[in-house]
This record gives structure tokens, sequence and C-alpha cells, in this order.
């Protein structure tokens, strides 16, 4: 897991503006945050527009279900899938576009004992699941994980990840490296965190979607120990109480 200071300005709205194969890479060791957890993000997936992109949501057009993903770059699109599990992602090009890149794996920096309550059901002080402890490169490793890790649910689809800057009540979070200073209380909120060295990020087939297949928008910081194993699609049947449109990345 990587060392050095991370950043606590806020990623502007002009970062998502673009593609998603640009803003994926761009996003690795940029820092998530949502309440008391934030998540360096060392693994993540890039979703194109309709039409364009078969393993996207987006692709036979809009729906109820996907409507956050034609919305402004910057916000926050949560889907439920299998019937058991919440994947987020981050909206990317200009509102109508239908673009995004899902959030797969990443290091809790900060709350990590709120994180780890998260992952065994229990809470920060009086944690569940004491037998099975959650190693700490485990705690986000995965795209549901990381949901779980960071507190992100069905009414957090739609929220805007992206800071405006104005007056309110902030906060400081203590990681293993420094302070991360004046992050909005509560929110969601992406920051600039400290950016992958470019001759570390690798590229390669999404995971588990079942088109698309060798599309190389899956990118990941080489080495880290919180990226997930590859794992190519593999049919299954899904519950019928699943909410997902289009394909469902496994975690």
């Amino acid at each position: 897991m990587g060392g050095g200071q991370l950043s606590s300005a806020p990623l502007p709205r002009s970062f998502f503006d673009r593609p998603s194969p640009e803003v994926a890479p761009d996003l690795l060791g940029r820092v998530l945050v949502h309440g008391p957890v934030a998540v360096r993000l060392t693994e993540v997936e890039a979703y194109g527009g309709p039409g364009e992109d078969p393993a996207a949501h987006t692709y036979r057009g809009r729906t109820p279900r996907n409507a956050v993903m034609f919305g402004r770059p910057g916000h926050v699109y949560v889907y439920f899938t299998y019937g058991m599990h919440f994947c987020a992602n981050l909206v990317c090009l200009p509102e109508g576009s239908g673009s995004a890149v899902l959030l797969r794996a990443g290091e809790v920096v900060a709350g990590v004992d709120v994180a780890r309550a998260r992952r065994t059901g229990g809470s920060a002080s009086a944690p569940a699941g004491a037998g099975r402890r959650v190693a700490d490169r485990d705690l986000g490793r995965g795209p549901a994980r990381l949901a779980v890790a960071l507190g992100l649910l069905r009414e957090h689809n739609g929220i805007d990840a992206i800071w405006p800057g104005a007056p309110g009540e902030t906060e400081t979070l203590l990681t293993r490296d420094h302070r991360l200073t004046g992050v909005p209380h509560g929110a969601v909120v992406m920051l600039e965190g400290r950016p992958a060295d470019p001759s570390a990020i690798r590229s390669g087939p999404r995971t588990g979607v079942s088109t698309a297949k060798e599309t190389p928008w899956r990118f990941w910081i080489d080495g880290d120990p919180t990226v997930s194993p590859y794992r190519a699609h593999v049919p299954r049947r899904r519950n019928a109480a699943a909410t997902s449109v289009g394909e469902a990345p496994n975690s």
C-alpha cells in the first residue's frame, strides 16, 4: 500500500467531463470520502455510452434505473446487483451522455474501524464478526466490498461527489499518512489524493462481463495488494430480486 502525502483538495467537475477511458486511469490514487471513511482508489473500470459499449448499463438507452448516468459528470451512480450487492460508479462526460467509471477496489486510508465494522455487520464501538476479522487489504477489495466500506447504498444514487466549496461544517480525517483537512462533514466527495505513478498503471479486460469482454478498460495500480483478482465472466442465474440493468460486473 502506498505511502506519502494525500491532498485533500477537491477534484473539479471538469475532471469528469471527459470520456470514461480517460477518466478511469486518472482516478487511480484519488481519494473518495463518505463521512468518516476515505478510500484511495486502486482499481477501476470504464463503461461507455448508449449504443457504444454493450457491457454498459446505458447501452440500450435511458431508463428510470440508469438515469443518473445521463446526469452531470461527477455524480455517483449506485446500482444493486444479483439481489445482494451495491456497486458505485462516477458519471463521466457532459449531461445526457450516459457514461461512467465503476469503482472496483481501493485502500481504506481513514475510518478503518468503521469500514471493518460495516464489513462484519457490527459497529465501530461494538464490532460484530470478531471471529472473522477482515484484513485491511480486503476492506475495499472488489466493487461490492468498496461500497460497503464507504457506506454507499441505494439512497446515495445520484449524490454529487463534487464539493462546491461552500461554507459549512468540515472535519479532519486521520490517515496513515497525514491529515485530510477541511473535508465536508458527512458528505460524499472526491479528493485529489495522490495520483498513481503512470508507470505503475496497468490495463486489461474488464472483470465478469459477458459482452465486450476483451475491451481493455479495466485499470489498476500494479502490485497494489488491494486490487481484486481478475475473473472472466461465468454465466449464473440471477436472483429475481436483482434490480441492476444491463451488465452487472461481479465483485
